[in-house]
């Protein structure tokens, strides 16, 4: 693979029936270009993470994946309420999702503490009212 593959999604707000589509169309791809099965699972993981936090949380968004020969990278980004507290945010078992979330299986406080366990890069970017800007990157090549 020597180019740049560029992928763009769409994610629709409050839509948990599509939820994880995203994130199953880059495994898929990544199946058939032959990426190690471990890369693959990692970025599905910390994908499908973000995802459902953006259905959760914010107003649905946009995801654009970027996959080179060195690493896959995933840059969501949405116009949702922003993360007052990141550090809080990042702490396993917390979460903000309403009851209604919950009852649905979702809303653990996972999300977020996944998608750092699962990419060698996560960054951050909120403004509380404004939205997010999440990048994580997955190296091609295993740690």
């Amino acid at each position: 693979m020597n180019d740049k593959i560029k992928l763009c999604y769409d994610v629709p707000a409050d839509d948990f029936t599509r939820a994880g589509e995203a994130s199953s169309n880059v495994k898929s791809k990544l199946k058939m270009m032959g990426v190690n099965p471990e890369i693959i699972r990692k970025v599905a993981i910390a994908m499908y993470e973000g995802e459902i936090n953006m259905v959760i949380h914010a107003f649905g968004g946009t995801i654009d994946v970027v996959i080179t020969p060195d690493e896959i990278e995933m840059v969501l980004k949405d116009d949702g309420p922003g993360i007052e507290n990141i550090e809080l945010a990042m702490q396993a078992g917390y979460s903000t999702a309403p009851d209604n979330i919950r009852s649905l299986g979702f809303g653990a406080g996972m999300g977020l503490p996944n998608m750092k366990k699962y990419t060698d890069e996560l960054n951050i970017d909120s403004t509380v009212g404004v939205g997010t800007t999440v990048t994580m990157k997955v190296k091609m090549n295993e740690r």
